[in-house]
């Protein structure tokens, strides 16, 4: 077996700070102490191994048992590269978001608004030999949480993506251009640096939509170097 890569840290102020202090829940959850570093073995840098034979892909979001959610419909597409460019093929990548409405379909949501029996709002999609992913969804709604008076989440989509193990498991979300919440929200904004923030944000394009039916977004993920996509930590 060859000698693993070398952990290349992300750049300074691109990340979320662990402690944002307008984003409240950080102050109860961030480490007071510096992290303990525990040796990885074989068994955690390699496994387990996610398939498309064990995880069958769920690539549309829109529909339950052929029946359409409400809402506007959407295609997202991407890439899914490291630091140098390189496509990051076969990757597992798991979305989940809100309804139309902004509300989850998860008991632990009890915000006021409407669920749809046709949106569960959760799917699975893995990166072809190109490092390339696609789904359909609903545009997600947004949606109040208690931060502070009068906050609101804007619309978002949240990404997992699973490398060749769990520890090598990512979380980020994708946002939408345009959004008028983006400058009000402390998730967003505890990303220091302005440049790293905006890669959170999806870019409508033409090409991805399907006339007369959806549009599209696409929303590359890069996961190390420069210009690596914020990921929450």
């Amino acid at each position: 077996m060859s000698d693993p890569l070398p952990f290349a840290p992300f750049a300074p102020a691109t990340q979320p700070d662990l402690d944002s202090p307008a984003y409240v829940g950080t102050r109860k959850r961030h480490p007071l102490r510096a992290p303990v570093k525990m040796p990885q073995t074989v068994t955690e840098t390699t496994g387990p191994r996610f398939s498309t034979a064990h995880f069958p892909p769920v690539a549309d979001l829109s529909r339950v048992g052929g029946k359409e959610a409400l809402g506007e419909r959407i295609i997202v597409a991407g890439t899914v590269t490291d630091g140098d460019g390189r496509p990051v093929p076969h990757t597992m990548i798991e979305i989940w978001q809100a309804n139309a409405c902004g509300r989850y379909h998860h008991p632990g949501d009890q915000h006021d608004a409407p669920l749809d029996p046709n949106f569960h709002g959760n799917g699975r999609v893995f990166t072809d030999a190109e490092g390339r992913y696609r789904f359909m969804t609903i545009k997600p709604g947004a949606y109040p949480w208690p931060n502070h008076r009068n906050a609101w989440r804007p619309n978002h989509i949240h990404y997992s993506l699973f490398g060749p193990a769990f520890a090598t498991r990512l979380i980020t979300q994708m946002y939408f251009p345009g959004d008028p919440l983006l400058a009000l929200d402390p998730i967003y904004n505890s990303v220091p640096d302005k440049a790293a923030r905006e890669r959170l944000i999806s870019s409508f394009e033409i090409g991805l939509t399907e006339p007369d039916y959806a549009l599209g977004y696409r929303f590359d993920i890069v996961l190390r170097g420069r210009a690596a996509t914020p990921m929450e930590n």
